[in-house]
């Protein structure tokens, strides 16, 4: 462990830390400082020439480990490059927009500024929560066998966070506020201190909440949890935009001072309030922020403790369930009740597969609360069948890469599958398991936005295209699933794409399925669109056709390139 570089990436993400485990505790050499045996203790230690591991060391590993990650590779140099691109541009845009509240009225200048920090704090908050598997450094389960007190592990962990490019671009937007609100010497000096006291908050907090549930999130159930929690902040990021679209009327001026009032005594409020207040009042703002500061740097620590005594649940054993799935009990024995089984049981404990399952219904859901509650649409059919024909065109995507999950056990079966039939068998155990899942799960959609548009009846051709839409989608996933697979990361986050270098094909791959999804569904869509439901009726036997073809095509290109398949999701990640 004392070696391993833990991929700490080029930009970091906001909250994320040098990993003490790549040479920052006793015996290791981070820095070139000249550190050897029996660092670590509280000060130079005479006649050994033994330094302690400060905080300076730490942020000198974070520098080290990005140099380091960058050597070689070209991805990941590239993918440096844009961090720092998009790093500088939302620090300018940042900062400018902060400043650019000179020019508003004070009251407006300090709500937006009060609005702005909370969000600040949101993402510090959110982000590392969605790098937790990605980035082992934010994992303090990995530093448990180095022998730092608990103070200085936090020390350390807090340098190693505000180093790197995102911190230094959190750091220069929020002094922004100062050019936005501060008045007067008086000002600009509180104005400071609330600034870096903001900076801290956002620090400490994000690990704080990293710290406290490092244990949940190496657990299944926990990525679960996650994965959900993060669709639905995502939704809730759309409420505005859905109120808007409902035709809510309101001065937005009046809403912005209402949701600054519920913010107002928030840590963010009294930071952006001690900008633009001045005087004994923002001393005193200054004062509680510090006071929460510590208080939740207390709290960390008091965590950090603990989680470094706890034991991982994610390594406890797990109570053993039947064997024998449902839907193989209304199958006959055979590859393809296998496949299916084995595909739902994917869906049901992979939370990688969830995210995609939860993303393409919410979306689906948003989008049809949103087209049925604008002013002056005209109401019809498209309103039920819209929304429906683009949730069977989502989840259709899941099935772009269907052997990437199997990974390297997909060697085992060139020991079945001898003949193309049997790839086709495999793929149509995949599709089963994906319409087992869909269908209903359509059909309530469907149902949903009918009542949404006003006419229940209108259920029945959205859900009708939905399915042929779904099978359309099948059977172009069958093709990108062999022309172009890529590598699932097996990893704890639910959020990771392909193995490095193979990014690229995991765009194509989606992309092109979607065009050529939505290309094909057009001969029975498009008319149901534009008013000829009766069509509807065609839908499902459509796609049911193309999902079979493209089952069969797609079993003769992988029976004939199954090393070129292999080697593709077998990829180091």
């Amino acid at each position: 462990m004392a070696g391993r570089d833990l991929g700490v990436s080029g930009g970091g993400f906001p909250g994320s830390a040098a990993d003490p485990g790549t040479g920052a505790g006793p015996g290791a050499d981070p820095g070139g400082a000249g550190a050897g045996p029996g660092r670590g203790a509280a000060g130079t230690h005479p006649g050994t020439g033994a330094v302690a591991v400060g905080p300076a060391v730490f942020a000198r590993l974070k520098l080290r480990l990005i140099a380091g990650n960058l050597r070689g590779d070209t991805t990941r140099m590239l993918g440096f490059v844009f961090t720092l691109l998009a790093a500088l541009v939302v620090a300018g845009l940042g900062f400018s927009a902060m400043a650019m509240l000179r020019s508003a009225p004070p009251q407006v200048a300090a709500d937006a500024v009060t609005l702005l920090f909370t969000a600040i704090l949101v993402g510090w908050v959110v982000v590392p929560l969605l790098a937790f598997g990605l980035d082992d450094t934010l994992d303090p389960s990995r530093l448990a066998l180095f022998p730092l007190s608990t103070g200085r592990l936090a020390a350390g962990m807090f340098t190693a966070a505000v180093t790197g490019v995102w911190p230094a671009a959190t750091l220069f937007v929020t002094f922004g506020a100062i050019a936005g609100l501060a008045a007067g010497a008086g000002g600009v000096l509180l104005g400071t201190a609330a600034v870096l006291l903001q900076f801290v908050l956002c620090i400490v907090t994000s690990r704080l909440v990293t710290t406290s549930l490092s244990g949940v999130l190496r657990t299944r159930r926990g990525r679960d949890v996650l994965a959900v929690s993060v669709i639905f902040f995502i939704l809730a990021a759309q409420l505005p935009n859905l109120l808007l679209n409902h035709g809510f009327s309101g001065d937005p001026q009046a809403m912005l001072r209402e949701i600054a009032a519920v913010l107002r005594w928030t840590p963010p409020g009294l930071a952006a309030h001690a900008v633009a207040d001045g005087g004994l009042a923002a001393l005193a703002e200054v004062v509680l922020l510090a006071a929460l500061a510590a208080g939740l740097g207390f709290l960390w620590i008091a965590a950090l403790r603990r989680a470094m005594v706890t034991a991982d649940a994610s390594t406890e054993g797990a109570s053993v369930r039947n064997s024998r799935g449902l839907l193989a009990r209304f199958l006959p024995d055979g590859p393809l009740a296998a496949v299916a089984t084995k595909e739902l049981r994917y869906a049901r404990r992979d939370p990688r597969g969830r995210v995609g399952w939860f993303a393409a219904l919410a979306i689906t859901g948003v989008m049809a609360f949103s087209l049925n509650g604008g002013e002056g649409g005209t109401p019809g059919p498209v309103l039920a069948i819209g929304p429906a024909c683009l949730g069977g065109l989502m989840i259709g995507l899941q099935s772009c890469n269907s052997f990437g999950i199997d990974g390297r056990s997909l060697w085992m079966n060139s020991m079945v599958y001898g003949t193309a039939r049997d790839w086709r068998t495999d793929l149509a155990g995949r599709h089963l398991a994906v319409a087992v899942i869909a269908a209903p799960a359509l059909a309530v959609l469907a149902v949903v936005a009918a009542f949404l548009a006003g006419n229940p009846v209108w259920a029945v051709p959205a859900t009708l295209t939905a399915w042929g839409v779904l099978g359309v989608g099948l059977g172009a996933g069958a093709l990108s699933s062999v022309l172009m697979p890529y590598t699932v990361p097996e990893r704890l986050n639910a959020f990771t794409g392909a193995a490095p270098g193979q990014g690229g094909i995991a765009f194509a791959g989606s992309f092109g399925t979607m065009i050529g999804t939505a290309v094909l569904a057009l001969p029975v869509a498009l008319p149901v669109l534009l008013g000829l439901t009766w069509v509807c009726a065609l839908a499902l036997p459509y796609g049911v056709l193309i999902a079979a073809v493209g089952r069969r095509i797609a079993g003769n290109l992988a029976f004939a390139r199954y090393p070129e398949l292999l080697a593709s999701i077998s990829q180091p990640a």
